[in-house]
């Protein structure tokens, strides 16, 4: 019944991320396994120890993370069955991220193929068949995911620890590296699609600031909400003479 419970929230959860990107994350999960395994405040502990691991966990570019929503659902839920430490609950959610990930890239690849319908449907003006395309494999995605959940929790940890040990090295090597690589490509297309010459400035100075400054991302962060502050007044653009310009100004960038 507890393998059934932690399915179904796997599987809203993930039908949430088409909607939100957030409601997914393990410092959100953690207290709902906490919750349908009958300890609310181990799950919050977990939960939130997960969500720093997997805070940097973003997709960006081409880069796929780990799946940190079954990660995080059954790295808790092993670790509240078996009375572990947040630690553990780690060593469980990590491999079990990578697999589910790998498993969820296999079906969007061959699902790549169902979605030229929507393409067909899109050249037609058909509106409702584009979207029912989108979310029938939005759907298969999610139910994959609580399938995952469901089999490993119902294996129990050591069953289901022992299947990922069977994966072999060459491939779990390779995702290791492909998994550092991966972020910075991502990161350079985005740049390359957003660097002109009035940022490049402020890149650099980001760079300056963390490599020879040693200033931590959070105080670069921190800094770049004053520049925004200081670089645009905000009394004046809120203003209705204000409001005005702006508004000329975006039609102007839009036009171009």
């Amino acid at each position: 019944m507890t393998a059934l419970l932690l399915a179904i929230a796997t599987f809203f959860s993930d039908v949430t991320h088409m909607f939100t990107s957030y409601l997914d994350r393990p410092i959100i999960m953690g207290p709902i396994v906490g919750l349908i395994m009958g300890d609310l405040q181990t799950g919050c502990i977990i939960g939130a120890s997960l969500e720093l691991f997997y805070a940097g966990s973003v997709p960006v570019g081409a880069y796929c993370p780990p799946d940190s929503l079954v990660g995080g659902v059954l790295g808790t839920a092993f670790a509240i069955s078996l009375a572990s430490t947040s630690e553990m609950a780690l060593t469980f959610s990590l491999p079990i991220a990578l697999f589910s990930q790998m498993v969820v890239n296999a079906l969007l690849s061959a699902v790549s193929l169902v979605v030229r319908l929507a393409d067909k449907f899109a050249l037609e003006g058909n509106g409702r068949g584009v979207s029912s395309v989108l979310f029938i494999c939005g759907g298969l995605r999610s139910l994959l995911k609580a399938v995952i959940v469901y089999f490993a929790f119902a294996l129990g940890s050591d069953r289901a620890m022992l299947l990922l040990d069977k994966i072999p090295e060459v491939i779990t090597q390779g995702m290791t590296v492909a998994g550092g690589l991966l972020p910075a490509l991502g990161i350079a297309m985005l740049i390359k699609i957003m660097m002109n010459e009035k940022v490049v400035p402020y890149y650099f100075l980001g760079y300056l600031l963390a490599a020879y400054l040693g200033v931590p991302v959070l105080g670069i962060a921190l800094l770049g909400i004053i520049l925004i502050i200081t670089k645009f007044d905000f009394k004046t653009l809120f203003s209705e003479k204000g409001t005005t310009q702006f508004a000329v100004e975006e039609v102007a960038d839009d036009d171009f």
